[in-house]
């Protein structure tokens, strides 16, 4: 019971937190049809499912902190972390092929696509080593974003996943998905992933995130801490999601080219299948999540 009041009110507090704080600055700020600011008024809001879940280990369910990760571990996970850092440049590098290959649509390398979606106007000709410097830059602007997302993998993996159903981690990882993607529904119904498309880019986004979790959840159990799965999701958001929109931004096939969209699920997925594949996703029993009350 105690385990079940402790998702209930984690769920209750994350989603009515985040909700609230981007109603409240898409109003102040009339951002409502503007995707790539968005991203910056979606900023306060990642940071509920962290406050729900210390408000429901501290004070609902008195658990602590014990099994939330918090530790980087990084002698033990280290190849861990690389993959959860690396992993969005063959995504990426699978997305344009397929693209490609299906004549979906092809990548834009001058960004000029780009600079008209930011209103920019023409860019100059773009120097060579650009698209050498690029990943760089993004590899480490990856490392900051971790700090941003921490918010959302302390919550999402590092308390929900584990307890949702426990002793079915793959049940658990999918139902994590679905949650995880509904949480950001003001947001995508306002066109934050999939401008134009909004219910359609829900049920495209819903499976992205599903297949994250069981990623997500895999990484973190993988290295022993929740630093793991925030690794990769910055890198899922700054590199993954930054390249795809600087060569596709304004496309008609966006909702397919996306990171977090259709042909995305092929590389994802062929990772999934292989974590579950190899038993690899966290089994938890019940017993194994320490709660103050039993009952």
């Amino acid at each position: 019971m105690m385990r079940k009041k402790g998702i209930l009110v984690y769920l209750v507090l994350s989603f009515a937190v985040a909700w609230l704080l981007w109603e409240l600055a898409i109003r102040l700020t009339a951002l409502a049809d503007n995707s790539i600011l968005l991203q910056f008024v979606a900023l306060p809001g990642a940071f509920a499912p962290a406050v729900a879940a210390i408000v429901v280990r501290k004070w609902v369910t008195g658990e602590g902190f014990a099994d939330a990760g918090l530790k980087p571990r990084l002698r033990k996970g280290w190849r861990h972390y690389l993959l959860a850092w690396l992993l969005p440049l063959p995504v990426v590098g699978t997305i344009v092929l397929l693209a490609a290959a299906l004549r979906i649509d092809t990548p834009d390398w001058t960004l000029s696509r780009y600079a008209v979606a930011l209103g920019a106007g023409e860019l100059p000709t773009l120097p060579g080593w650009l698209w050498a410097a690029l990943p760089v830059q993004l590899l480490l602007s990856a490392l900051l974003t971790t700090f941003l997302v921490w918010g959302e993998e302390f919550g999402w993996r590092g308390y929900l996943q584990p307890r949702l159903v426990p002793g079915r981690p793959l049940v658990s990882a999918v139902l994590t998905g679905i949650i995880w993607s509904l949480w950001h529904l003001p947001l995508n119904l306002r066109g934050y992933n999939f401008p134009g498309q909004p219910f359609l880019g829900m049920l495209v986004f819903t499976v992205t995130t599903v297949l994250l979790s069981i990623i997500f959840g895999w990484l973190q159990e993988a290295a022993g801490s929740v630093w793991a799965p925030s690794l990769a999701h910055g890198a899922t958001n700054t590199i993954g999601g930054s390249l795809t929109l600087l060569l596709y931004a304004g496309v008609p096939g966006w909702l397919w080219v996306s990171y977090v969209g259709i042909l995305s699920w092929l590389p994802l997925g062929a990772l999934c299948l292989w974590i579950i594949w190899r038993g690899l996703l966290p089994d938890r029993s019940p017993s194994a999540i320490p709660v103050a009350d039993n009952d």
